[in-house]
């Protein structure tokens, strides 16, 4: 798992890789194929770490509603950990 997030994240620092492994070893994600555990856990905590998601889900917008708001804010996070991949609309 430890060589996919590099790849996926070549420029995470070591606690956002360790951020990331960890959700990726958690109970769902485990079993997948470790590239797509990876991205999966990246967005993850790029999306509540690194936005406001959390505060708009707060504020009560659905979570469709706060993802498409905080869409920027994740694609700038997985471009300065040297993600190439995106997340685009309706994903």
């Amino acid at each position: 798992m430890n060589t996919a997030i590099r790849t996926l994240l070549p420029l995470a620092s070591l606690k956002s890789h360790q951020a990331v492994l960890g959700v990726a070893e958690q109970g769902h994600l485990r079993h997948l194929p470790p590239a797509i555990a990876a991205w999966q856990a990246a967005t993850t905590i790029a999306r509540h770490e690194h936005t406001e998601y959390d505060q708009l889900l707060a504020e009560g917008y659905e979570a469709d509603a706060a993802r498409h708001f905080v869409l920027d804010d994740i694609n700038r996070q997985l471009e300065a950990w040297g993600c190439a991949r995106r997340i685009n609309a309706g994903e």
